[in-house]
């Protein structure tokens, strides 16, 4: 089943049942709290496993006159129904080593009363018992396709407890707190339609016959109660009820009721006259009631009723995603077969809509004939003559709900004419696969129309990348549209603190580049991750990579000229602090485990690698090919580099220089050491890459020749061993 059936199923399911699943959550929270307040009064007694039933009966036959039966409730309260000496009926809590009276029977508030009839059927008797039993079904789906949902999501079972990123306030919770709600919510469900299924008769009958040959029932050989072996190895927590004799008649006997199977007792020598294991309908029955109500345990009532409570949220948090959906409508003041240009927008939870409509709308005031709609809407242009995609990228790499049979369409819908195009991928680099559907959509449009503009990639809704490419993709079709920053802009929470400890030089350096190092607030953080700066506080977000050192965060920058986010950096002093936001980079972390490393670089990109070096205590086999500018460019990292040789955290350093005689470059280093390299990636080693994009696509195409070449197979089977982070 696609992606977009199980969101579907899981809407509909959600919409048609959300009356009764409101009702049944309200109820529900309050009737968790029953149990609780039962098991907050002090009527078991310290030591009740190691109570007997012979010692129970024993002091219950000696105190009392008649004893009609025993009951044994969730709680471990000991009730007992008995005549005194004054022929009064009692009927209370006892002590079962002493059987004195503690307290009279629990009686239900009429409150609660109330409010179990209520969550049972409504007030509607035996329909309202079948809506509420429809409704545990309908949640019980709800869940199992929500959890499908959050699969699809992290990327698999693996990843189903991995960190979620925020990109909102509802969906992060959402998924956050369904995860976490999972199992009791699946729990409350099914044992909500079992107890039902119950009421109905839809189980299979269960009853406990006994088979007594009375005629061979003898009073004769008569011991006393206390010595009755059945009671005498039989503790009271595993008892349900005990019912007496009504007479002295040898054929009344004792009907001991356990929680696996009923016994009759004989009352004269304690034999076992009959013995029955309940079948497993009942055992089911009993254990759904315990489980749905939370009865005999305050923990599992308080997590019922947090369950129960997150509920309430998914309810509210599922409706407001979708209204977010709703509002953002694609509306056109032109048909699709008016248009010069054609916007085609992929969007999940519909935070990539505002950036297409923004375009949309500037390209109008630009005079130009524009429509606007889903992926899965294309179809053919008459008079387009530029597409435009925004996409964003779902779970592991997948269509969003409105884009999933976009590349199915493309391969069928046949335009009439030349026809240029330009993608813009939207995502989170804390995911492994970053606009991964955006590069599949740019490759599936590249073998039918003319590629204007390279992938642009938008991490985290930038905004100020989006201006950037909208500025690019402005010179390439000669126009001049002005993306409005401020309808766009979504202010960042600045949750981080970072004091300089310390600033090199950048006077003198060849490169003009400065190591900054800076002392965070937090300790959640790695290298390979990401830390986002604001330098004017108009969140226009500069990122830049992180290396962990000392706990510190360290960055190497080069100061740009008039560069916003490199000025900043530049111009603070050792005690400065700023606000700033750390970004996990989950898909650019060193490994945990690998048979080698191999980390490539140019320029500042050495920063991370730095602290993947520093941090690699397991001492991994790791090789750094850097390339760099001149000899003196490295004068900034030498110190860092010789002391992790000398702990052996790193293994072997490949250093080259552009500007140098004779003139080389990182690809230059992998060619000669092609056979180390493909035995690396042949091992299960990691490549990791991070610097400019440039080089990049340099590396990845020697890489792709030594691959076929050495391994008779193309990079893209080794994808999930190459690791970058380029700029």
């Amino acid at each position: 089943m696609t992606i977009s059936i199980w969101r579907y199923s899981h809407l509909t399911l959600a919409v048609s049942s959300f009356v009764f699943i409101l009702l049944a959550s309200v109820t529900g929270i309050m009737l968790a709290f029953q149990p609780i307040s039962e098991q907050l009064e002090s009527y078991k007694i310290s030591g009740f496993e190691s109570v007997t039933v012979a010692e129970t009966i024993f002091h219950l036959n000696e105190k009392y006159p008649e004893v009609l039966d025993v009951q044994v409730d969730a709680n471990q309260f000991v009730l007992a129904s008995v005549v005194n000496n004054e022929g009064e009926s009692l009927n209370g809590y006892i002590d079962p080593k002493t059987a004195e009276f503690i307290s009279d029977e629990i009686v239900t508030s009429k409150f609660f009363k109330w409010v179990t009839n209520f969550h049972r059927s409504l007030f509607l008797k035996s329909i309202g018992r079948f809506f509420v039993g429809l409704c545990s079904f309908l949640l019980f789906l709800i869940a199992v396709s929500g959890t499908i949902l959050i699969l699809k999501r992290q990327g698999g079972l693996k990843q189903f407890f991995s960190k979620v990123i925020n990109e909102n306030f509802n969906q992060y919770w959402h998924v956050v707190l369904g995860r976490l709600s999972l199992i009791p919510i699946i729990i409350i469900t099914i044992t909500g339609v079992y107890l039902s299924a119950e009421k109905f008769d839809l189980l299979p009958k269960s009853s406990t016959n006994h088979q007594v040959d009375f005629e061979t029932l003898s009073a004769t050989s008569k011991q006393n109660i206390q010595d009755f072996s059945i009671f005498k190895n039989t503790k009271l927590s595993e008892v349900k009820s005990i019912e007496f004799p009504f007479s002295d008649d040898v054929e009344d006997y004792f009907i001991l009721a356990l929680k696996d199977k009923e016994i009759l007792v004989n009352q004269f020598t304690g034999d076992v006259i009959s013995e029955i294991n309940y079948p497993l309908v009942t055992l089911f029955s009993d254990l759904s009631l315990l489980l749905h109500t939370g009865q005999g345990s305050i923990l599992w009532s308080i997590i019922l009723a947090i369950a129960t409570v997150n509920i309430l949220f998914f309810i509210y948090s599922g409706f407001a995603m979708t209204l977010k959906r709703r509002q953002s409508k694609l509306k056109n003041k032109y048909n699709k077969d008016a248009s010069k240009y054609v916007i085609l927008v992929g969007s999940e939870n519909g935070s990539t809509l505002p950036f297409a409509i923004q375009l949309q709308q500037q390209l109008l005031k630009a005079g130009e004939t524009v429509y606007i709609t889903e992926l899965n809407n294309y179809d053919t242009f008459s008079k387009v003559e530029h597409i435009i995609i925004l996409t964003a990228t779902y779970g592991d790499g997948e269509a969003p709900t409105n884009a999933n049979k976009f590349l199915e369409r493309l391969k069928t819908v046949v335009q009439l004419r030349d026809i240029s195009y330009s993608v813009v991928g939207f995502g989170s680099l804390a995911y492994p696969n970053f606009c991964k559907f955006a590069f599949d959509v740019d490759s599936a449009m590249n073998l039918q129309f003319q590629q204007e503009l390279n992938v642009c990639t938008i991490n985290d809704k930038s905004v100020e990348s989006f201006v950037e490419w909208v500025n690019l993709w402005n010179e390439n079709r000669k126009l001049s549209v002005h993306i409005s920053k401020e309808k766009l802009t979504i202010k960042p929470r600045l949750n981080h603190t970072l004091t300089v400890v310390n600033k090199t030089k950048v006077e003198g350096h060849p490169d003009d580049t400065f190591l900054i190092t800076l002392k965070p607030n937090t300790k959640k953080f790695t290298s390979g991750d990401l830390l986002a700066i604001y330098p004017r506080n108009d969140y226009r977000e500069r990122l830049y990579s992180i290396g962990k050192v000392n706990n510190n965060i360290q960055l190497s920058v080069k100061l740009h000229q008039n560069g916003l986010g490199s000025g900043f950096l530049n111009s603070l002093n050792k005690g400065d602090s700023f606000k700033a936001r750390i970004l996990q980079n989950t898909a650019f972390h060193f490994p945990k485990k690998a048979s080698k490393v191999i980390l490539i670089s140019n320029g500042t990109g050495l920063a991370p690698f730095l602290g993947m070096i520093a941090q690699n205590t397991n001492q991994i086999e790791t090789h750094l090919y850097c390339g760099l500018r001149q000899n003196e460019s490295f004068n900034l990292y030498n110190s860092a580099i010789k002391e992790s040789q000398n702990k052996n955290q790193i293994t072997r350093l490949n250093l080259v220089f552009s500007k140098e005689t004779p003139k080389k470059y990182v690809q230059d280093l992998l060619k000669r050491d092609a056979l180390f390299v493909s035995e690396t990636i042949k091992n299960k080693g990691v490549i990791m890459i991070c610097g400019s994009l440039a080089m990049q696509k340099d590396v990845l195409a020697i890489l792709n020749v030594i691959t076929i070449q050495n391994l008779s197979e193309p990079l893209e089977v080794f994808k999930n061993q190459i690791r970058t982070d380029c700029y």
